[in-house]
């Protein structure tokens, strides 16, 4: 299964490339496939590329839904290692 993960656009340099923050984390993205995205911008990522641009309250929600699945995920470890 692929995951896009979104992210908040923190800079783009020269050649196209966006520094993307993950709550946090930031990693270099291609913005070659979404030439209008803007630092500010919240956005998906997938593998390495910007595959589309969200407006934010979009993004928080997706954030939010992540959470709950990774606070599900660690129920689930919880369980297993008892």
């Amino acid at each position: 299964m692929c995951i896009a993960v979104p992210g908040k656009v923190t800079e783009i340099n020269d050649i196209n490339m966006a520094t993307v923050d993950f709550g946090g984390t930031t990693k270099a993205a291609s913005a070659d496939l979404v030439p209008d995205v803007e630092v500010g911008d919240y956005v998906l990522v997938h593998a390495g590329f910007i595959i589309n641009r969200l407006d934010e309250e979009e993004a928080q929600e997706t954030l939010k839904l992540f959470d709950q699945y990774m606070g599900i995920l660690d129920e689930e470890d919880d369980e297993v290692s008892r």
